[in-house]
């Protein structure tokens, strides 16, 4: 049997007695959290739920999520994860894309409002046969009419369940991509997709340890936090340590407290710890001799970031490369071989990388820029409902990343940026990382997003929008001039915008396409 529960069931075997997971003041254990999610998938069953139904799920970092997320595969079903940022019109679309009969949704409470949907949430969804609602208390009765509550779901279910027996190729996830770049599509992900893809942690790419103590910030619906915090660390019996939404105090704060071994994060989670204004008031030395393992990923760390991080915190940060389609780690700098700044390692056990026209799909050389080409274990069934643009994102037996890059002769990937990001400036390609990382290497500049507007006679001109660093205060035009003294001719921006803050997505990437939306609405 390769069911994606399994990674849960087996630790509870071997670790009954373990904490599992640690929220606020609540300790779960591996035999109490597996429990839970045999009584969700009992809960489940006598709903009518079938093994290859699909249940969506919207619950932010707390321990019901993975009760409910392992409860739904238990049950042989396939878990539909969603952004708990999402609005109910949003959500409906979701519900609708992805067929699903059961959803199951966070109320929310004033302290954690992300989630509450409320009574539109569930209206958007007609078609669902069931909505359940995650109350902040367990016994509370549905503060919705026609929905039941997930408590008393699991009221009458019993703490055992006989797993069922999925195939490899059934799916077990239908991730939803970001959005940066169109429409989201529903990503089918296999249960050997995931099982594969957790179990990388045998490979040693991450430094982990018996027992490690997780820090999950990362947003468990995303592809990042499932596979390498929660699905990896249940694997290899660690303890999670969850924060429902990411702040970089609480999270230097818990890092204190718990003895934190390992971190993964999107590189604008390590600028906000770095900048935190209370840095120094944490216990460093302490935080440093408990994290032996960083991890980076979802974006392109700037190498200044990375350097910075580093010194200040005596660790080193591994970074790596995947995407929703490909569950998600595809390539990383593998622990213990040599680290090189500015790439994302080399391919992962199981996984091949080629760089590539993106015209005719020609094989690049070393050292050479184009397209970059992901096949293996780890590659999505397709998206779901959509065979045509699932078709549009294979070239034969590898699948089209839509991002830009080199490999070098040792094999290490460096990502220089998205195929639809690259600015073509007067017939010259321009790439936004490429100039990140130049501006990163100025004092006064914290951090920068570039993009490309259009322009009448160039096609394209560069722009840059900048956080400073505290201290600093350098006008526009000083920051341009500046650029022109480091860059070619054609790549320098030539307009540059002081701003406090960029636009995120709920998992920290920069949204280039809203600095675009807005520089156009601007004219």
């Amino acid at each position: 049997m390769l069911n994606l529960a399994t990674l849960l069931e087996e630790t509870a075997r071997r670790h009954p007695d373990r904490v599992a997971v640690v929220f606020g003041d609540t300790r779960t254990t591996y035999r109490e959290l597996d429990g839970a999610a045999a009584r969700v998938a009992g809960g489940l069953v006598s709903m009518g739920v079938k093994p290859g139904d699909r249940v969506a799920l919207s619950c932010p970092n707390l321990p019901w999520f993975p009760v409910v997320y392992y409860g739904i595969l238990k049950a042989g079903a396939v878990v539909v994860p969603l952004n708990v940022l999402l609005k109910g019109r949003e959500i409906g679309e979701h519900l609708r894309d992805c067929g699903a009969g059961v959803y199951v949704g966070f109320e929310g409470t004033d302290a954690l409002p992300m989630g509450r949907f409320g009574s539109e949430g569930f209206a958007t969804a007609p078609h669902c046969r069931h909505r359940v609602v995650i109350t902040a208390d367990p016994a509370a009765p549905s503060p919705y009419e026609g929905a039941s509550t997930l408590g008393a779901l699991m009221a009458g279910a019993p703490e055992t369940f006989d797993t069922v027996d999925t195939g490899a190729d059934d799916t077990a996830v239908v991730l939803y991509t970001s959005g940066t770049t169109g429409v989201p599509k529903g990503a089918e992900l296999t249960h050997s997709n995931m099982v594969l893809n957790a179990r990388l942690a045998d490979n040693q790419l991450f430094n982990l340890q018996e027992h490690d103590r997780y820090l999950v910030a990362l947003p468990l619906f995303h592809s990042f936090g499932q596979t390498v915090l929660m699905n990896m660390g249940f694997y290899t019996g660690a303890t999670l340590t969850l924060m429902a939404r990411f702040d970089a105090g609480h999270a230097l704060e818990l890092m204190e407290r718990h003895g934190i071994t390992f971190f993964a994060g999107v590189p604008t989670m390590y600028w906000a710890l770095l900048n935190h204004p209370a840095l120094a008031s944490f216990d460093l030395a302490s935080i440093a001799r408990t994290l032996t393992s960083t991890v980076s990923g979802g974006a392109a760390m700037p190498v200044e970031l990375m350097r910075a991080f580093n010194e200040r915190f005596a660790v080193k940060i591994l970074e790596g490369y995947g995407l929703s389609e490909t569950s998600p780690v595809a390539t990383f700098n593998h622990f213990p071989r040599p680290v090189k700044a500015g790439t994302v390692g080399q391919p992962v056990w199981g996984t091949g990388v080629r760089v590539a026209d993106p015209e005719t799909g020609a094989p690049r050389g070393p050292g050479e820029t184009g397209e970059i080409l992901l096949k293996g274990h780890h590659v999505m069934k397709g998206y779901l409902g959509r065979p045509d643009e699932t078709a549009a994102a294979m070239r034969g037996d590898w699948f089209r990343t839509g991002d830009v890059g080199q490999l070098d002769g040792d094999g290490y990937l460096t990502i220089t940026d998205r195929v639809k990001d690259v600015v073509i400036r007067g017939g010259f390609n321009v790439y936004p990382r490429e100039v990140e990382e130049v501006f990163m290497t100025h004092p006064a500049v914290s951090l920068v997003a570039v993009i490309g507007v259009p322009h009448d006679a160039l096609g394209e001109e560069v722009e840059a929008y900048v956080i400073l660093a505290d201290g600093h205060a350098p006008a526009p035009d000083e920051l341009v001039a500046w650029g022109r003294e480091q860059l070619a001719a054609h790549k320098y921006p030539r307009r540059v915008e002081i701003v406090e803050s960029l636009p995120m997505t709920a998992t920290g990437k920069i949204l280039k396409r809203e600095l675009r939306a807005r520089r156009a609405a601007e004219g």
